[in-house]
């Protein structure tokens, strides 16, 4: 699945740290709650996931530096 940001997450993720060269890993943190992990944000305008579920941009509640877990 992919998204196009709005202004806002875009603003957000242009002050996060990149993961590389053009790329982060994020997690995207839902208003319902869920939170969608393994996401990468391609030049912090665009979020692309292996999951289904689709999800708009007022669907986000935050999106966060993904966690590193063993």
């Amino acid at each position: 699945m992919r998204l196009q940001l709005d202004e806002q997450w875009i603003a957000k993720l242009s002050r996060l740290t990149e993961t590389g060269m053009g790329y982060q890993h994020v997690e995207v943190h839902l208003r319902d709650g869920r939170c969608i992990r393994n996401v990468l944000a391609l030049n912090a305008e665009v979020l692309e996931w292996s999951d289904q579920r689709p999800i708009r941009n007022d669907d986000i509640a935050d999106i966060l530096p993904a966690i590193e877990r063993d």
